[in-house]
């Protein structure tokens, strides 16, 4: 059973998808004029020159019934969790930050630029999911090499997600020591500083049919802009 922890201090070349930075600005599926995508352009580069991207994982065996995950000495009560790791035996607690730098880019430009500040948002947004999309498939990819079987993702599940509880963010800063480790804190609202930070669920299994891809079909927001 794998029970490492690691971290990373480096952009390691995250590969950022422009048409979500789209969705992000409430463009949906359509795509905007070359002023807008030129200023993307540029604000994604100057993001992307500063930021300092970290994370910490640790993994865990885990088992479910129809209300709960357990996993080794922690029990989450969520129906929504459960079901999203029915199938796996291995589950994985992901924090991942992009640092003080993309919020110091975001309150400069909302002082001289609030059109700036918008796109800065979207990219941020777009750059924290590419950054974890990257962290999980080298987690994927290494346990599987060392099991020797084909493995799937499931989609990443946060604390605040359906029925997982907020304040679940307790629970995870402490088994990560993320305050210590990667300098991610937790105010008295169970918000996160640096804002563009992620904490996470993420279920290993080998069922194919569970594969991330799938997510949107097990999510219950209708109208989000993000379905596909």
């Amino acid at each position: 059973m794998e029970k490492r922890m690691e971290m990373n201090h480096s952009e390691i070349g995250i590969a950022v998808n422009q048409k979500e930075i789209y969705r992000y600005l409430g463009y949906g599926a359509n795509e905007p004029d070359s002023a807008v995508r030129m200023l993307v352009d540029e604000v994604l580069s100057e993001l992307l020159a500063v930021i300092m991207p970290k994370h910490i994982y640790k993994f865990y065996e885990c088992r479910t019934d129809d209300e709960s995950v357990f996993m080794e000495h922690m029990q989450i009560n969520s129906r929504n969790l459960s079901g999203n790791l029915s199938q796996c035996d291995t589950v994985v607690l992901l924090a991942a930050t992009l640092g003080l730098e993309a919020d110091k880019l975001l309150q400069r430009y909302e002082v001289v630029n609030m059109a700036k500040a918008s796109i800065v948002q979207a990219c941020a947004a777009a750059c924290i999911e590419a950054y974890c999309n990257l962290i999980q498939e080298n987690i994927r990819f290494e346990v599987q090499k060392k099991r020797g079987v084909p493995l799937f993702i499931r989609p990443r599940f946060s604390p605040g997600y359906g029925d997982l509880p907020l304040e679940t963010q307790k629970d995870i800063f402490r088994e990560l020591d993320c305050t210590k480790r990667i300098g991610l804190t937790l105010t008295q609202n169970l918000l996160m500083y640096p804002t563009k930070s992620v904490t996470a669920f993420i279920g290993l299994t080998q069922n194919p049919e569970n594969c991330h891809i799938e997510k949107c079909k097990r999510c219950g927001k209708l109208d989000c802009a993000f379905r596909s």
